[in-house]
């Protein structure tokens, strides 16, 4: 890996180039339509395009891909499978996990919790969204006790009309993110953060918990392992794209901690 120079962002003129290679305009158009939920999404878009050319890059110098071929999912693959060195997961490193996380590893664990919903549509901007919804728990934590009739006044789900009770809560009664943000704490009372789902974004108030039996770590050992496998991989991809990067000449943009759509 060859060092060119330190990266440096340069937006004056608007060109967008990695190690002289120009990004045009038109692929920056395109991929805005992957950073709707992004708080400025053109610039995570340049951010992301500059990401895959240094991996197209690197794959070119390692002679895994000709120059001029499409750098695809495959050759991803192959550059990371090639230049990327993951550490696996030990027994021991999974029984920690599975010991600083027991609320992770239970079955019939019932919440009784509500919400309220903040529904992207389309209609209106997505930061627009986003803005009324963290205005509004701000609002809930500072008043929890006006969170019923806030539920009744601007949430977007069915369930308004009762105060945002969802009522009670098995874990595969909602979607995976809504799940771990109910079930992967002992936090009671309205939650702290917002809550994104494919559906919006939710504020919630957990009433109510009743905890179930515990899991004996041999049934979900596994799991722990692919988990933790893809949560190192994911940190080893961050470092990699890092590394690239400070042996590169960037223009246009700016990659901050390395964050991207292939780095996640």
């Amino acid at each position: 890996m060859s060092t060119i120079d330190q990266t440096v962002p340069s937006e004056h003129d608007g060109a967008l180039r990695v190690n002289g290679v120009a990004i045009e305009a038109a692929s920056i158009d395109d991929e805005l339509t992957h950073q709707p939920e992004a708080p400025d999404p053109r610039a995570a878009a340049r951010r992301a395009l500059v990401i895959r050319e240094l991996l197209r890059q690197r794959a070119i110098e390692l002679k895994l891909i000709a120059d001029g071929a499409t750098f695809d999912d495959a050759s991803l693959d192959r550059l990371l499978d090639t230049d990327l060195n993951v550490p696996t997961a030990t027994r021991a490193d999974c029984e920690r996990y599975y010991e600083n996380h027991p609320a992770s590893f239970r079955k019939s664990d019932i919440v009784f919790a509500s919400h309220i919903l903040f529904a992207v549509t389309g209609r209106a901007p997505l930061a627009l969204v986003r803005n009324k919804a963290e205005t509004t728990l701000q609002q809930m934590l500072a008043a929890p006790g006006t969170f019923e009739d806030t539920a009744r006044e601007v949430s977007n789900c069915p369930s308004a009309g009762i105060g945002g009770s969802l009522g009670q809560l098995l874990r595969g009664d909602s979607v995976p993110e809504f799940e771990r943000a109910v079930f992967d704490t002992q936090d009671t009372g309205v939650l702290p953060r917002i809550i994104n789902t494919r559906f919006g974004f939710h504020i919630v108030r957990i009433d109510r918990r009743l905890e179930g039996e515990r899991l004996p770590f041999e049934s979900v050992e596994a799991d722990i392992a692919r988990f933790l496998g893809e949560h190192v991989r994911h940190k080893a991809i961050q470092q990699y794209v890092t590394v690239l990067a400070s042996c590169a000449r960037i223009e246009g943009a700016d990659l901050g901690e390395s964050n991207g759509p292939l780095v996640q």
